[in-house]
């Protein structure tokens, strides 16, 4: 597993950097939109998505969590790490 950070501002980072490698839209595109439908992603991009952020924070993201915005994103892998740690999230 990688070494990364459970808190939300890390983790949006992290998981922006991840978004903007695998789409190759800018972070700050990302970060102004947010909304990945938007951005012009399909549901192809965000598979791809998915499966980098589970990798890299070595979670699974269930097919049933809806996924349409980062924060989608930032909140599931937050949530996932503070179950993980035993806190609150």
């Amino acid at each position: 597993m990688n070494t990364v950070s459970n808190t939300t501002g890390l983790i949006e980072t992290e998981v922006v950097n991840i978004i903007s490698s695998v789409t190759h839209l800018s972070a700050n595109q990302l970060v102004q939109v947010r909304d990945l439908a938007k951005l012009g992603l399909d549901v192809l991009d965000v598979l791809d998505v998915i499966l980098e952020v589970e990798q890299a924070y070595d979670i699974t993201i269930p097919d049933e969590v809806p996924v349409y915005t980062v924060d989608d994103l930032v909140d599931y892998v937050h949530r996932q790490l503070g179950n993980v740690a035993g806190t609150a999230a």
